[in-house]
């Protein structure tokens, strides 16, 4: 035989003993596929279940929340800046420190008000002693009055006798007319005459007196009023004095110092902010989260300064109205392209120290980013 009979019986032998590609064999391609397996369907089956039912109380949970990113903490922050003019001669080292109401900030020169207080005290005193003056001008008059009125005793009392003189010369004259001369009836009446004259000029004298003393009364509540008046312009004096300290109105934080000692300042000019202590949540919610949102709801704050701290808050109030409706320029939707948004409200939210974490532990201020979630179911 041949080598290449050989050869061909060979490989023959090799085909006939090869893989059993009929499945009857042993070997992997006798399994059945992974999908007509029994555990591949439990698995399955299992996961899916647990899916669904994860799923189904992951939105009954979420469903009791609305959260938001677009909110920030919030206060009304206090801007300090003088009502006069001056040069800067004292400013604390308060910046990025707590300070309490009526601590002193910065103290502006004050020679120019000081001057005016001193005037004004000098014109305060001038017009007291005035009033002392009229005050004694009163009762001198009041003397001289008195004086006055004494003397004019003595001629009304002599009117009073040549009156009653007369008057019985008359009678005595009625009854018996030789009982009288004619010279006394003529010197009675002449001297009734003259006792009333100077009784006449005593009365005239005495409501001179009275008129004199009425004026000096009057002088005294024009300088009583004198001094009011100035101690009024001495009071709003000291009170411009007074505003070139300036001090704290309320208790914070100091920030944004912009000035340094010996720095001029105009009135209105900004010299640095205090942020208060209470600062609160402003978190602008779409309006399709306000559904079940109501005043007084539980919330939990995350500030992104400190998320491993959940702070603790309620809903305090809701803007009536989507903040686009306060802007300098509101948007005018009659142009014919009106493309509907949704628009965002104002939440208002405080803090509750009591049921968590404190807030004024921590630096929280103004324009920090955090995301409420308030629970509404």
């Amino acid at each position: 035989m041949s080598d290449d009979s050989r050869d061909v019986s060979s490989s023959d032998r090799l085909v006939t003993e090869g893989p059993d590609t009929n499945g009857d064999g042993g070997g992997d391609g006798g399994r059945p596929p992974v999908f007509r397996r029994p555990l591949f369907w439990i698995i399955l089956v299992g996961v899916v279940s647990v899916v669904v039912i994860g799923g189904t109380f992951y939105w009954l949970d979420a469903r009791r929340y609305e959260s938001t990113d677009d909110a920030f903490v919030d206060a009304h922050i206090v801007r300090i800046a003088p009502t006069v003019a001056g040069t800067l001669k004292e400013v604390a080292d308060v910046d990025n420190r707590h300070v309490e109401a009526g601590h002193l900030l910065a103290v502006i020169s004050a020679e120019g008000p000081q001057a005016r207080v001193a005037e004004a005290d000098a014109n305060a005193k001038q017009a007291l002693a005035q009033y002392e003056q009229s005050v004694a001008q009163v009762i001198a008059a009041q003397a001289s009055r008195d004086q006055v009125a004494a003397q004019a005793r003595a001629p009304i009392a002599n009117a009073a006798k040549a009156a009653q003189d007369l008057a019985r010369y008359q009678e005595l004259l009625r009854i018996d007319p030789a009982a009288v001369a004619a010279q006394q009836l003529d010197a009675a009446r002449a001297q009734a005459r003259a006792a009333a004259a100077d009784a006449a000029a005593a009365a005239r004298q005495v409501a001179s007196a009275d008129a004199n003393v009425s004026v000096a009364r009057r002088q005294i509540g024009a300088a009583r009023a004198l001094v009011e008046a100035r101690r009024a312009q001495t009071s709003q004096a000291k009170v411009t004095l007074g505003d070139n300290r300036l001090v704290a109105p309320i208790s914070g934080q100091v920030v944004n110092r912009q000035v340094a000692l010996g720095s001029y300042v105009a009135p209105g000019t900004q010299l640095m902010a205090i942020v208060p202590d209470h600062v609160w949540i402003t978190a602008n919610f779409k309006e399709t989260q306000l559904k079940l949102m109501r005043v007084g709801q539980p919330v939990t704050i995350k500030v992104d300064a400190y998320p491993e701290v959940a702070f603790k808050g309620h809903v305090d109030s809701i803007q009536r109205g989507a903040g686009q409706a306060f802007a300098l320029l509101p948007p005018q939707n009659a142009t014919g392209n009106y493309v509907k948004v949704v628009q965002r409200v104002p939440v208002r939210i405080e803090f509750d120290p009591g049921n968590g974490p404190d807030p004024r532990q921590y630096p929280l201020g103004p324009g920090m980013s955090v995301v409420p979630t308030v629970k509404v179911r």
